[in-house]
């Protein structure tokens, strides 16, 4: 059996599995500050520093760069979510101090850091997951391919296989299976959901899979902080307000609203036109201080305290009728209550995107709920009730199961890799 690894690389945390010694998945583990875990967030941060060599530049990943952040007090570069940046053609490159990094650089920066925290050689062949459609207005498949393979082959691998994640996620499940079933794979990750309609048959020789329908919207966890964001934090950053144009008083912007609630973007924001633009703005604007304000957060760098506060808001309306939003940074201070009812309404507009991805994948399997055995929900959005509750009212509560969050699809990643065709698996 070749020796590979299936790396989950995702928009909020990525997961690497491989074969014990034992012949059994296991995931690649870390320990930070005593701690162990195995879901490595998908976070970068990039400092300087000088010493007899002249200025140098650093970079980590994981808690390490949280750790770098906080030390540092946002004098660095932070970015997450970047994986959402894959199929942009939009976005070419960023400056990081006195070099201009694609996205391949930075996810072969961030591998490299993976790899070495993990302490551990990596095989040349790699299982990757990768969304049914990528995050974006309009995703291009074939360049976030050859963006994944470059990067990859920088940090050594040599042969490669692309996975849908919920059809990984549908193997993982599947061991379980006693008997026949179709099964739908919902997957709900930071920046996309995916779903796939698979029948599995059990027999002597083990699983025998037929793919029946594969779709995806970039619909997800990241979306439902952009509407947290956008309804309880933006105002304080100059949303709704105006500025003075000709004498005539005009909005502010939108743009820049929507890009300050998204992960992606507003790591960007501090070194790109639009922070010069606010600051012109600044001049004229007939709500000065909230503009300000909105410059004071760029220059923080604050985007992981907020991306902290709105996580911790989500996971309290996961589990009860309302959480609270606790902000205070950049001399804003945010303490709002949030309604679960509320939250529910402000996301209405992506559930009924992710039903109608369920539709299609139902369309093109040419089943009804009923021809669907069991219903298998992974990812962290799986967690929020209104998600879980779309699926139990569409399929019953008994047919839903979930379990392995946030491991699931690495761990079908690797199960493939032991296929003697991986081929008949990978897209």
């Amino acid at each position: 059996m070749t020796l590979s690894i299936g790396l989950d690389f995702g928009t909020t945390n990525t997961v690497a599995t491989m074969l014990n010694a034992q012949g059994a998945v296991e995931a690649v583990h870390f320990a930070h500050e005593q701690e162990a875990f195995d879901a490595f967030r998908s976070v970068l941060c990039f400092s300087e520093t000088d010493d007899a060599m002249g200025r140098r530049t650093h970079v980590d990943a994981g808690p390490w760069a949280i750790d770098k952040f906080v030390e540092l007090a946002g004098e660095c570069r932070f970015i997450q979510s970047f994986k959402t940046f894959a199929a942009s053609a939009l976005f070419k490159d960023t400056q990081i101090y006195s070099r201009r990094l694609k996205f391949e650089d930075l996810l072969a920066g961030f591998l490299r850091r993976v790899k070495a925290h993990a302490g551990i050689e990596f095989p040349k062949r790699v299982v990757i997951g990768r969304p049914v459609s990528f995050a974006g207005a309009a995703p291009d498949e074939a360049l976030a391919r050859t963006r994944y393979e470059d990067a990859l082959r920088a940090v050594g691998f040599e042969e490669i296989h692309h996975v849908y994640e919920p059809v990984a996620a549908a193997y993982f499940f599947a061991q379980r299976l006693k008997q026949d079933a179709t099964i739908l794979v919902a997957d709900f990750g930071g920046g996309t959901s995916d779903f796939s309609v698979v029948r599995f048959s059990v027999g002597a020789s083990g699983l025998d899979y037929e793919p029946l329908a594969h779709t995806g919207v970039g619909v997800a966890g990241d979306a439902f902080d952009y509407r947290i964001i956008d309804n309880v934090v933006a105002h304080a950053f100059g949303k709704g307000s105006e500025f003075l144009s000709w004498g005539k008083a005009l909005p502010v912007p939108n743009a820049y609203f929507k890009k300050f609630s998204r992960w992606n973007e507003l790591s960007m924001m501090r070194h790109s036109r639009d922070y010069r633009e606010l600051e012109v703005l600044l001049g004229t604007s007939l709500d000065p201080d909230r503009i300000r304000a909105f410059l004071a957060f760029l220059d923080a760098d604050a985007g992981y305290a907020m991306y902290r506060a709105v996580s911790a808001a989500k996971m309290q309306l996961s589990h009860a009728d309302a959480g609270v939003l606790s902000l205070h940074v950049a001399g804003v201070d945010i303490e709002r209550k949030i309604a679960r009812a509320d939250f529910e309404t402000w996301i209405a507009p992506e559930l009924e995107e992710i039903n109608a991805c369920v539709d299609r994948a139902l369309r093109e399997a040419g089943l009804g709920e009923g021809g669907v055995d069991r219903v298998f929900l992974t990812g962290g959005s799986s967690f929020v009730p209104a998600v879980r509750g779309l699926f139990e009212q569409r399929f019953g509560a008994e047919k839903i199961e979930t379990g392995d969050q946030l491991v699931s699809i690495a761990y079908g990643l690797s199960l493939i890799g032991r296929e003697k065709d991986i081929g008949r698996w990978a897209v």
